[in-house]
């Protein structure tokens, strides 16, 4: 049955569709189009990711203590987007797959890059980890588009010429390469030159987001801002940001969990969100910019993270590599798992806060459910932009640029995430939820596998692994399937591994 744009469900003349179609192009014309439409001129883009910032680290969300009055502004204005997740919840393969649409197991980014070669005993000598400068990214597919590209800020996809950003596809780079950079003072690079700045890092990378937009304000831009907070060390931060956290008695998650190192996490606490403020301080200044330059109305933001954080959450505190945060010191019996760690797959580890604003396009103070992964920017960004990937291209996020429009309610609601640890801890984790349950697989380490009634205990706080309840044992085979098609599917490097280790046990 043919069906017009307005969704009738009976059978009209092709001659009547045909008019209906063309009496609906006029309308848009004269009024509001979408994106999808080819009048439609593409967007600028400023794209500002954050680095460790928690799904519950932001005001919008519920949390009172996360005073962030111009994050949630921004939420007003356009929509939030409550279960956005990562696939790796540490730095270098959730910045890869942001990158390319790519697991970072598919690049050879398991876990953060390190070049700390004396702290952690690794060989000097074997060669650099960095973003293979021959694949193809949504910088990349934009500069073909006609859009000139810069990121500003943290980087850690390699710190080599050869994996320098401007070899990805941005045409200007301020910043710094490695994991790190001091949260007062920084030394940066500034168009090719070793720098040291002066001031606090969130505000001198604002700085040059600010002049970024000023001197390409009359051309088509795509705008990375990387900021390194609330990345530990979170302070200094200016006395404004701080201020409301000072002597102030938090309240904090689990604070019953037994031996909970409570002092500490309320320290920490306070620490972080001062932090968090930090950005949302800066994050208005942009805001104020894109409004004095009258580029508001066209330019799409998005405001994200790289991945998720603990803060005393099921006794812990970190992200994916998480540390126990106990008064007495915690023994694991995993020969691979060194004492006080906690590697972990949990929401708050996996899910970041996201925002994303386009006038006129987006609607305002909306929130929409859907599973959005970090993988599914480069699909959606060049799809606003009008941009096309080259045709050998493997992308395995989805453009959900539809559902950001409203064209579409839902785009999934389930997710997939992978971790394999190499710093200290060594685990090969996997994981998969459909939203309600959710199955954590270690092919590393036998007794680590996990499961949870994400519904009934939304808190991850009972592992339900080894349930005799007969409905959740399907559940868990089901899921199991689920991650062992996956990684056959994107030729996972662990299953390999796993089966070798594993041959003699069948």
């Amino acid at each position: 049955m043919v069906k017009t744009p307005i969704q009738y469900q009976t059978r009209i003349r092709s001659w009547a569709i045909l008019s209906a179609i063309a009496i609906s192009q006029l309308f848009l014309n004269g009024c509001q189009q979408s994106p999808e439409n080819e009048a439609v001129s593409a967007p600028n883009i400023v794209f500002i990711y954050t680095d460790d910032q928690a799904p519950w680290a932001l005001g919008a969300s519920g949390n009172n203590q996360a005073i962030t009055p111009n994050m949630d502004k921004l939420a007003s204005q356009g929509m939030r987007l409550p279960n956005a997740y990562t696939t790796t919840p540490v730095c270098s393969p959730s910045r890869a797959g942001l990158m390319t649409s790519r697991y970072g197991y598919e690049l050879g980014i398991d876990d953060w890059i390190n070049t700390h070669y004396k702290k952690f005993g690794l060989n000097p000598l074997e060669p650099e980890l960095g973003l293979d400068p021959k694949l193809e990214t949504w910088p990349k597919a934009l500069q073909r588009a006609g859009y000139y590209t810069g990121l500003v800020g943290k980087w850690h996809l390699g710190i080599s010429d050869a994996h320098h950003p401007t070899q990805q596809g941005y045409s200007e780079f301020n910043g710094f390469r490695s994991g790190g950079a001091n949260t007062k003072n920084p030394k940066l690079e500034i168009a090719g030159r070793n720098v040291d700045e002066k001031g606090l890092t969130a505000d001198v990378l604002t700085n040059y987001a600010l002049k970024f937009l000023n001197e390409n304000k009359d051309r088509k831009f795509a705008l990375s801002l990387h900021y390194r907070a609330p990345h530990t060390t979170w302070l200094p931060v200016s006395p404004e940001d701080a201020a409301p956290y000072k002597d102030a008695d938090l309240v904090i998650p689990n604070p019953d969990y037994p031996n909970l190192d409570v002092k500490r996490v309320k320290r920490y606490m306070a620490e972080y969100l001062s932090s968090v403020r930090s950005i949302d301080r800066n994050l208005g200044l942009i805001l104020q910019a894109l409004d004095n330059l009258g580029l508001a109305d066209n330019t799409l933001v998005v405001f994200t993270s790289d991945h998720g954080y603990n803060m005393g959450h099921n006794g812990i505190w970190h992200k994916g590599n998480g540390h126990w945060i106990l008064k007495d010191r915690v023994q694991d019996n995993s020969n691979n798992i060194p004492d006080d760690q906690r590697p972990n797959m949990y929401d708050n580890s996996i899910k970041v806060p996201t925002i994303v604003r386009w006038p006129n396009h987006i609607a305002a103070n909306s929130v929409n459910q859907s599973t959005v992964s970090n993988l599914d920017w480069f699909p959606t960004l060049i799809a606003a932009a009008k941009a096309q990937a080259k045709p050998e291209t493997l992308i395995r996020g989805n453009n959900v640029l539809p559902v950001l429009t409203g064209k579409r309610a839902i785009s999934s609601t389930d997710y997939y995430a992978a971790y394999t640890t190499k710093h200290q801890s060594i685990s090969g984790m996997r994981m998969y939820s459909d939203g309600q349950f959710k199955l954590v697989k270690d092919y590393i380490n036998k007794g680590r596998d996990e499961f949870y009634d994400l519904k009934n205990d939304p808190q991850e706080s009972t592992n339900l692994i080894r349930t005799s309840n007969p409905d959740l044992q399907v559940v868990i085979n089901q899921f199991d399937d689920v991650i062992f098609q996956k990684m056959l599917d994107t030729q996972d490097p662990l299953l390999t591994q796993f089966f070798s280790e594993n041959k003699n046990d069948h």
